[in-house]
């Protein structure tokens, strides 16, 4: 599923995993992690009442999370003439910086022969028919791509929009499939009519935007980690792209400080949290930290407006970034 802990996450590094896995081991952030996540029922979820051993908050959770993003508002939320000048400025400038730099993490051969790119958690196919015509653009072969999402209604609408904006010869190697984060490979298989071991070891990259915050509202941000892990190949990269809990100033926050009556929100992790499932699914983590100052939904001025200061927030208040970002690769 798609969509918002206790330590303040540290400065942001890039490092080798070696490193970054002895750091925290040393620390002690990741064991915090392990004990908090998996004592309360990550691993096997014991005890638990509800459908699939969810609780029946989780499976409230669940139901409104459907209806949120079943609705027409959803949809106008996440295609790309309704979606707000932001969210294109960020995949031209911000997200595309970082896309590039992935990609740049997989052989050549690999990149030269087709890659197998999935996106988990794609609404519409906003970003992932934006990596399509990247692809085309920097001269990258693209062998397929498939989005998932929960939302059959998204996924409705993704297909619609990849007939808009993509050339026929591009949309013909796309597919958009209804699963879950945390289900990914279960829900493909049953899709796609092809076998769990087809899928597995078969994608190259990966990347969920604004989606792995859900699932730990249900406590399967583990299940999910480790369904990219067996979909990735040997060498295989995933990016990760959601909200930061430390900036102050989401609109959704903003509006519900001043309800008289609080409207539940959905649980925002800390960086350390978003980096921590893929850890220990086996990944090596290459890179963490807080970036990006435009609102996805943000008109032009102020999206100029931040886009310009950002350099300048970068260096003051790096940690507040609206959004936390993980790179992570599969062992070779």
């Amino acid at each position: 599923m798609r969509r918002q802990s206790t330590e303040d996450p540290p400065t942001s590094h890039n490092c080798g995993t070696m490193a970054w896995q002895a750091e925290e081991a040393a620390s002690g952030l990741a064991s915090g992690w392990a004990r908090g996540r998996l004592s309360s029922g990550l691993e096997g979820r014991r005890g638990r009442s509800g459908p699939g051993g969810s609780t029946e908050a989780e499976d409230q959770q669940v139901e409104m999370f459907f209806r949120q993003y079943t609705s027409q508002e959803a949809v106008a939320k996440f295609t790309k003439a309704t979606a707000g000048f932001g969210i294109s400025y960020l995949l031209d400038n911000d997200y595309q910086s970082v896309y590039l730099r992935a990609l740049d993490l997989l052989p050549q051969q690999t990149r030269e022969r087709g890659i197998r790119m999935l996106e988990f958690g794609c609404g519409a196919g906003m970003n992932l028919i934006h990596m399509i015509s990247l692809l085309r653009r920097e001269g990258i072969s693209l062998d397929s791509a498939i989005g998932t999402d929960f939302s059959p209604v998204l996924i409705e609408a993704a297909v619609q929009e990849a007939r808009n904006y993509l050339r026929l010869e591009d949309w013909s190697k796309l597919q958009f499939s209804v699963a879950k984060n945390e289900t990914l490979i279960e829900n493909l298989s049953s899709a796609l009519g092809k076998e769990r071991t087809e899928l597995e070891n078969s994608f190259h990259f990966s990347l969920g935007v604004n989606t792995l915050r859900y699932c730990y509202a249900v406590n399967r941000e583990l299940d999910c980690a480790r369904n990219i892990f067996r979909l990735l190949v040997p060498g295989g990269v995933c990016v990760v792209i959601d909200m930061n809990k430390r900036f102050p100033f989401f609109r959704s926050d903003l509006k519900n400080r001043f309800r008289r009556q609080k409207e539940k929100q959905c649980y925002v992790p800390s960086l350390e949290e978003y980096a921590a499932p893929f850890f220990y699914a086996g990944f090596e983590v290459l890179r963490k930290e807080h970036f990006c100052w435009v609102p996805h939904s943000s008109g032009k001025a102020l999206c100029r407006l931040l886009s310009g200061i950002s350099p300048l927030l970068n260096v003051v208040a790096k940690s507040r970034a609206m959004r936390s970002l993980v790179v992570c690769r599969k062992p070779r």
